[in-house]
C-alpha cells in the first residue's frame, strides 16, 4: 500500500533533493577533477628540486572532494530509487550512507580548516628553498633555476616576501621576465601571488562543503520522515 497525504509529498520532495544531491555529486566532481588538472597548481605541485619534491598536500584535500562526489553521485541515486519505490530498506542504507559521507564531510572540512594555512606556507618555502639556490649558485643551480621561472611564468610574479629576495631577481633576465620591475612596483610577490593561488581554491572547496552539508542535513530529515510514514501506512 502506497503513502498517502503529506508522507506522500514527502516521498516526492525527497526525490526532488535526491535528484538535486546527485547534480551536487556530479558538480563536485566535475570541479575536483579540474582542481586535480588546473594547469597552475599542477605546473607547481609536480616540480623538483633535487631530490626533494614539491609540497602535494593539497592534493589530498582534491582527492578526498573526488571520492566524495562519486560517492554523493551513487548515493543521491540510491536516495532517488528508494524514495520512488518506497523501500524502507533502500531509505534505510541511504539514510545509513548520508550519515558516514557527512561524518567523512565533516571530518574532511577540519581538516582542510587546520591545513589551510600550511599548504600555502609549504609551497612559499619550497620557493625560497629554490630562489636561494638559483641566487648563490650552489650545485643545483640549474635545477633551482628551472625550479623558479616555473614559478615566476606560471604565477606572473617575481621574488619572495623578503625585500632582499625580491629586488635581487629583478636584474636577473635569466629568473625573471623582462617586465619584472613592474611587478615589483606593484607588489607581484610570488608569496602573494602562491597565497591568492590555494586560499581562492580551497574557498571555493569550502563552498561546495557547506552547500552539501546543508542538502545532506534536509535529506536525512525527510528520509527519516518518510521511513516513518511508510512504516506507518504498511501497519494499517
Amino acid at each position: 500500500m502506497g503513502v498517502e497525504g503529506c508522507t506522500k509529498c514527502i516521498k516526492y520532495l525527497l526525490f526532488v533533493f535526491n535528484f538535486i544531491f546527485w547534480l551536487a555529486g556530479g558538480i563536485i566532481l566535475g570541479v575536483a577533477l579540474w582542481l586535480r588538472h588546473d594547469s597552475q597548481t599542477t605546473n607547481i605541485l609536480y616540480l623538483q628540486l633535487g631530490d626533494k619534491q614539491a609540497p602535494n598536500t593539497f592534493y589530498v584535500g582534491i582527492y578526498i572532494l573526488i571520492a566524495v562526489g562519486a560517492v554523493m553521485m551513487f548515493v543521491g541515486f540510491l536516495g532517488c530509487y528508494g524514495a520512488i519505490q518506497e523501500s524502507q530498506c533502500l531509505l534505510g542504507t541511504f539514510f545509513t550512507c548520508l550519515v558516514i559521507l557527512f561524518a567523512c564531510e565533516v571530518a574532511a572540512g577540519i581538516w582542510g580548516f587546520v591545513n589551510k594555512d600550511q599548504i600555502a606556507k609549504d609551497v612559499k618555502q619550497f620557493y625560497d628553498q629554490a630562489l636561494q639556490q638559483a641566487l648563490m649558485g650552489e650545485p643545483d643551480a640549474n635545477n633551482a633555476k628551472a625550479v623558479v621561472k616555473t614559478f615566476h611564468e606560471t604565477l606572473d610574479c617575481c621574488g619572495s616576501d623578503s625585500l632582499t629576495a625580491t629586488f635581487t631577481p629583478v636584474w636577473r633576465d635569466d629568473l625573471c621576465r623582462k617586465d619584472a620591475l613592474k611587478s615589483f612596483f606593484e607588489n607581484s610577490n610570488c608569496h602573494k601571488k602562491i597565497d591568492e593561488l590555494f586560499s581562492g581554491k580551497l574557498y571555493l572547496i569550502g563552498i561546495a562543503a557547506v552547500v552539501v552539508a546543508v542538502i545532506m542535513i534536509f535529506e536525512m530529515i525527510l528520509s527519516m520522515v518518510l521511513c516513518c510514514g511508510i512504516r506507518n501506512s504498511s501497519v494499517y
